[in-house]
């Protein structure tokens, strides 16, 4: 629950930003994932959404995801939610946004979050990474900046936590030698593409129908990468429709090769997924790697 302290830092951190005395009324429990306690919290001037974790344990992970939610809106694209504070009290960390309210998806819906996606990944800059480290999941996201991407991949992505899993007795060191080979075909495997601003976790429960009827992102891992990391991320666990790719393919069209890229682009939250929960990831990790 949301303590009579936090509620105060919470009401002045909404006055501050709205110009406006806000008082809250009532906190609400909803769905927000495996490490964060989320509200809707009702005030004077409406509704509002607060994530919640262990400061100690994330220190900085929402002013991050504060940081990314920016570049995304940034980028005049995507629908986001607006992020509004972020702060910690009595231990607990603490990101307020914007609520947002769901709809009814209008009949050109994947088209048009195809475009919009594509449109994002115009955005660019000169190397691929971010400012600072973040996170995927509970899992910290190394950014630093490489001019390649099969450098950036190998070196931020792959080798940190295939060696996690193995300082943590998950995989043998055969599997470690697997994804050290791949590494070094990377420059081989990916054509040379500019670097794209990337959502970074761009799966179904990462998005909704917004009150407009379009696509709404959140729970960013935002970084500078290769964009079919994105679209192999959304293919990965479901929930896309077919169109979506179509559009997205007419909008802004992938290199030669790009299905022969999939599982290597997945590999990467796959291993995430298999660090934070085990399971069938293994035999799946297993089976991208099995061609080197």
């Amino acid at each position: 629950m949301i303590d009579e302290i936090l509620q105060k830092q919470l009401s002045t951190a909404l006055s501050e930003h709205l110009k406006v005395k806000i008082h809250i009324n009532d906190a609400k429990s909803v769905h927000g994932g495996d490490i964060n306690e989320s509200f809707r919290i009702g005030t004077n001037e409406g509704y509002f959404f607060i994530k919640m974790n262990d400061a100690g344990k994330y220190p900085d992970m929402f002013k991050q995801e504060y940081a990314g939610l920016l570049e995304l809106q940034a980028a005049k694209a995507l629908q986001t939610p607006k992020p509004l504070a972020y702060g910690s009290v009595n231990g607990r960390a603490y990101l307020l946004q914007e609520f947002l309210t769901k709809g009814q998806a209008v009949a050109d819906f994947w088209d048009d979050f195809a475009v919009s996606l594509a449109k994002q990944h115009r955005v660019t800059q000169p190397h691929y990474g971010y400012a600072g480290t973040n996170y995927v999941g509970s899992l910290k996201q190394y950014n630093t900046p490489y001019s390649s991407w099969p450098v950036f991949y190998a070196f931020n992505r792959l080798l940190p936590l295939i060696r996690m899993a193995y300082d943590q007795q998950l995989v043998d060191r055969q599997l470690v030698q697997q994804v050290e080979r791949l590494c070094r075909q990377l420059p081989q495997i990916f054509p040379v593409e500019a670097p794209a601003l990337l959502h970074g976790d761009l799966w179904s429960g990462n998005f909704m129908v917004g009150s407009n009827g379009r696509a709404c992102v959140f729970d960013p891992a935002v970084y500078y990468g290769h964009r079919e990391i994105d679209l192999a991320m959304a293919r990965l666990f479901g929930g896309f429709d077919t169109r979506f790719y179509y559009a997205y393919q007419a909008a802004y069209p992938l290199q030669p090769g790009w299905q022969q890229r999939i599982g290597i682009c997945q590999l990467y939250p796959l291993m995430v997924h298999f660090i934070l929960f085990g399971g069938n990831y293994y035999n799946s990790m297993k089976e991208v790697l099995q061609s080197y």
